[in-house]
């Protein structure tokens, strides 16, 4: 398992960093490498280190959005797409043993890693959730709030998967959404390439589903990305 998810991390890495002329050559070679080569004897955290780099901004900008985000002791909150866990052991943190947060995704790799993560922070306020594609499986009526950072995008089945998380939000509860933004006419650099619209669209396809839009505050530090914030109403 552990050989499995360090290759998956090295890919990933691959993709994020090599970017510009030859990018692309340059990824396929560093995937292929890590696929000949034994790495079982790395430590958990190096990989850690080399995927959450201060080149990516909701790395670099992570205490600001954790601020923005403004949870409480005793919150429950969701953070799906939660990858390598970064956000998941901030809010840990945030909540405290009153709080918990579900750490959220559709690859179990990453929650083998949140699972290891947590146990090494002892965060024994975080639970891992296996997802669908169309489905949070979280219960209903059960989180404070949610957040969703570069993965809102990726969502294959948006409206399914969006009512799901209205459903476990608790009323009155809040989505936070961090996205790439996309200008209208712009011409789309490569690593933005995956983004299918800006942020006037994820607002509307949000409003949609039932959720207002409280605020978009500016954020220090995102400069690509937007934060937006919304509420499911407190009555029907």
């Amino acid at each position: 398992m552990i050989r499995r998810a360090q290759i998956l991390l090295v890919i990933l890495i691959a993709v994020a960093s090599c970017s510009g002329p030859g990018g692309d050559e340059r990824a396929s070679e560093t995937v292929d490498a890590a696929l000949a080569t034994d790495t079982a004897e790395e430590n958990l955290d190096l990989w850690l280190e080399r995927l959450e780099v201060g080149s990516r901004e909701l790395y670099s900008a992570r205490d600001a959005v954790v601020d923005a985000v403004g949870l409480k002791e005793g919150d429950w909150v969701a953070d799906i797409g939660a990858g390598t866990g970064l956000y998941t052991v901030l809010f840990a943190e945030e909540v405290g043993s009153g709080g918990r947060v579900f750490a959220e995704d559709i690859e179990p790799l990453f929650l083998d890693l949140i699972n290891q993560r947590a146990a090494d922070l002892s965060a024994d306020n975080v639970t891992a959730v296996l997802g669908r594609e169309d489905d949070v499986t979280l219960p209903k009526n059960s989180v404070d709030v949610v957040f969703i950072a570069d993965t809102y995008h990726y969502f294959e089945h948006r409206e399914a998967i969006m009512r799901t998380i209205y459903e476990a939000l608790k009323p009155g509860g809040s989505l936070i959404l961090v996205e790439f933004d996309i200008m209208p006419g712009e011409q789309r650099p490569d690593h933005k390439s995956h983004v299918r619209f800006g942020k006037a669209g994820v607002i509307s396809e949000v409003e949609f589903i039932g959720f207002n839009l409280t605020d978009a505050p500016v954020v220090e530090g995102l400069d690509e990305n937007y934060f937006v914030r919304f509420t499911k109403p407190a009555t029907p």
